[in-house]
């Protein structure tokens, strides 16, 4: 507090040069003499302006002290939250541009696997159609093959002569899968032999052609159809193969990426979090130094205008003590003392009735004049301690006007002192409260933003958790059904393998035993051409046994493919089977793994939550408190109809209205 220039002098010293005047008044008739009083009057006010001064150079040396430990602490505080802000900056800066990286590999993860997935299906879609176009071309050439076999086993057990064996062929076209393709072969493959003879020879017999000709072109056919056959096997065979391998690679990278892209999707989340809630720290640390920052310039500045005040009070405390000094000097001097002695002393011995009439109209004049500047400066300043200090100023008897205007100083300042504390009190737990409110309400809005960060990051874990569990599912469906179709395939194949194995066995015995036969039944019919038969002999039904033998070869040839074509279709479907099973557990291995480190980390997330939703229920109730004192100092510290410097001011007038009054009187004593 800054008092004004005429107020500088220490109020305590004036009221109690003031109490001093008005005891040398009333004790005027005491032994000793005036001057005397005046002199022991002034050194007790030297005595008391230097204790004053001593008491006010300690009180300012321990605030010194106190201001200088509280700026080097927060001075401490600021260097401090400086460097952690410098820290939360880094890692905030790290944090996104490693969120950003994550971001950009996630994103090229997911455009790759779109990538593969699409070459995926396209090598697919691709292996279908070959596989169609396959079983379509080996359709064609098996029944080719077969309806080649039947047509050479026909004519090979009948006599037919050349237009007969054309038109027979023609006929098999119209009955026969596979006979049209072999006629059409036929007649390119004669058409070129005749364009190469060109020598117009007449048709031969039948036997003749049958050993010729026709026969050797058929046979030659078959051979032809066979070796396309095989060619054509052979060709889906590697390009099954091909197929398997090239699914194998894509579905491993597949999974791989799906797996990295996973991996890097949870971690994005995690340094995401990390980086809120540095954020959130880096936000509450600023706010933190800001104030501290506020609170060091407020001490400093409040400290530089009370050094200034002190250095001023002390120079006035100097030359108070100087003037008090000089003033004895010259009152103990005898020129004063003696002359007073003298002239005044004398003065008293005479009667005194005149006097004392005299000075009871000179003191009825003061206590009026006193009256009067306080009835005024009541009115003016609207105080009621004033005005009724002027009534009572004309009623009460001239000691008890002077005690009762002492009375009212010393209440005065009492009440100035207290209204002085208490604004200092309300100003100080304002300030700490306001800080604090400030402290709380951003720490509510950073744990809400963690809280709000984390509920995002437990949601995008719930949604992956439940699409890896689902994937699971579809992928163990997958293999279930793969499964099944398999064992029953299988099963289908063996059972046709078998079957064909037993029919190629018991074909081949049936073969091997009427060649047998009838291979002895010629032997015995050559031994027996030498001599004269006496009757026809009988070698068994030689014009048919071409006819049998030849179709069970066709038969044994038929359950020959059977049984090649079934295993080939075995080897490639257990191949695509084992291919598909390493693919689909390694991705579903790959996906549990993943759901089990997700659900992991959810629970971490969601222990985390609740942590900071407890700590934010906390802090919430600290705020709540804050503002509920906050809500208790409105009343006593900001709602006021007047302020506190209008306050200080009308008592400074009420002191100084009082002080007049006071000296109006002490002159008339």
């Amino acid at each position: 507090l800054t008092l004004p220039s005429e107020m500088k002098v220490s109020m305590s010293s004036v009221v109690a040069a003031a109490a001093a005047a008005l005891l040398a008044a009333s004790a005027s008739a005491a032994s000793s003499t005036p001057t005397q009083q005046v002199i022991n009057m002034l050194s007790e006010m030297h005595s008391k302006g230097e204790k004053m001064m001593e008491v006010e150079k300690k009180t300012f040396a321990a605030y010194a002290e106190w201001v200088d430990d509280r700026a080097k602490e927060i001075s401490f505080e600021i260097r401090d939250g400086a460097a952690q802000i410098e820290e939360l900056i880094s890692f905030v800066t790290k944090a996104d541009r490693d969120a950003a990286a994550l971001g950009r590999e996630i994103s090229s993860l997911d455009a790759e696997i779109n990538k593969l997935e699409g070459e995926k299906a396209a090598a697919t879609s691709n292996r279908k159609e070959e596989h169609d176009e396959y079983l379509k071309m080996s359709q064609d050439y098996a029944e080719s093959v077969d309806a080649l076999e039947r047509a050479i086993q026909v004519l090979g057990s009948q006599d037919f002569d050349r237009a007969q064996a054309e038109s027979m062929l023609q006929k098999m076209a119209s009955t026969v899968p596979g006979m049209p393709r072999v006629l059409a072969a036929f007649m390119q493959e004669k058409n070129r032999g005749s364009a190469l003879r060109g020598d117009g020879a007449p048709a031969v017999a039948a036997y003749e052609f049958q050993a010729g000709g026709i026969m050797e072109l058929l046979e030659s056919l078959l051979s032809k159809f066979k070796g396309e056959l095989s060619d054509v096997e052979e060709a889906e065979s590697n390009q099954a193969h091909e197929f398997a391998l090239v699914e194998l690679h894509l579905s491993d990278t597949v999974a791989k990426d799906t797996s990295d892209r996973d991996e890097k999707a949870v971690a994005k989340g995690k340094t995401q979090g990390a980086s809120a809630k540095a954020k959130g720290e880096l936000t509450e640390t600023q706010a933190e130094k800001a104030s501290d920052e506020s609170l060091k310039m407020e001490i400093e500045t409040t400290y530089r205008a009370k050094s200034a005040q002190f250095e001023e009070n002390q120079a006035v405390r100097v030359q108070e003590l100087e003037a008090i000094a000089k003033a004895v000097e010259i009152i103990s001097s005898p020129e004063v003392s003696s002359s007073y002695a003298k002239h005044v002393n004398l003065a008293q011995m005479k009667p005194t009735s005149l006097l004392q009439l005299s000075r009871s109209r000179h003191l009825a004049a003061a206590k009026q004049s006193a009256a009067s500047l306080l009835n005024k400066a009541a009115i003016a300043l609207n105080s009621k301690a004033l005005a009724d200090a002027a009534s009572h100023a004309l009623a009460d008897p001239f000691a008890k006007v002077i005690s009762m205007i002492e009375g009212l100083l010393d209440k005065l300042k009492e009440e100035a002192a207290a209204e002085a504390d208490h604004k200092s009190w309300c100003d100080e737990q304002l300030k700490h409260n306001k800080l604090k409110r400030n402290k709380k309400t951003a720490q509510v809005g950073q744990l809400s933003a963690t809280i709000d960060g984390q509920s995002a990051t437990i949601y995008e874990q719930g949604a992956t958790v439940t699409k890896l569990v689902a994937e699971q599912g579809d992928l163990t469906k997958a293999i279930q059904e793969a499964t099944a179709q398999r064992e029953a395939e299988k099963a289908e194949n063996t059972a046709t393998i078998a079957d064909a194995a037993s029919g190629i066995d018991a074909v081949s015995k049936a073969i091997v035993i009427l060649k047998k036969f009838y291979s002895s039944q010629e032997a015995s019919f050559l031994q027996q051409k030498k001599q004269v038969p006496e009757m026809a002999a009988y070698k068994g039904m030689q014009s048919s046994t071409g006819g049998v033998v030849g179709m069970l070869e066709v038969i044994e040839s038929d359950f020959s493919r059977l049984k090649a074509e079934t295993e080939a279709s075995e080897k490639s479907a257990a191949t695509e089977y084992d291919s598909f099973m390493d693919v689909s557990q390694a991705s579903k291995k790959a996906k549990h793994d993943a759901e089990v480190q997700l659900r992991l980390d959810k629970d971490q997330t969601e222990f985390e939550q609740s942590q900071t939703e407890k700590e934010l229920r906390l802090t919430e109730e600290e705020l709540g408190k804050a503002n509920e004192y906050y809500g208790f100092l409105k009343p006593s510290c900001l709602e006021v109809h007047v302020s506190w410097e209008e306050r200080v001011m009308k008592r400074k007038e009420e002191i100084e209205a009082l002080k007049q009054a006071y000296t109006l009187l002490d002159q008339k004593s």
